[in-house]
């Protein structure tokens, strides 16, 4: 990637690039792009897709708890630093009129 590339891409995307960064950047960009194609070399023809990085033993094995409160009730004590709270819930300046 060159200079003019990055500045037109930052440009579309409505980013700021300092003068003084471009070359970094360009440097970045150009070591990510190099490693995406060393990535796109490996043969990949019999590999099965993955829905989840673990092993199976793993995804499976996720315990789940009880649907049970296990705290009191504290909403009291949480919404005395609310500038504004009234019938325990916080009130917010209109969005639309």
């Amino acid at each position: 990637m060159d200079k003019k590339t990055l500045v037109d891409m930052a440009y579309l995307a409505r980013l700021t690039v300092e003068e003084a960064d471009v070359d970094n950047y360009c440097t970045q960009l150009n070591q990510i792009l190099h490693f995406i194609e060393q990535m796109q070399q490996v043969n990949t023809e019999n590999i099965e897709p993955l829905a989840h990085p673990l092993p199976d033993i793993y995804t499976n094995a996720t315990p789940w708890r009880l649907d049970q409160v296990t705290e009191k009730n504290q909403r009291e004590q949480l919404q005395q630093c609310a500038p504004v709270a009234q019938d325990g819930f916080y009130v917010v300046p209109p969005v639309i009129e």
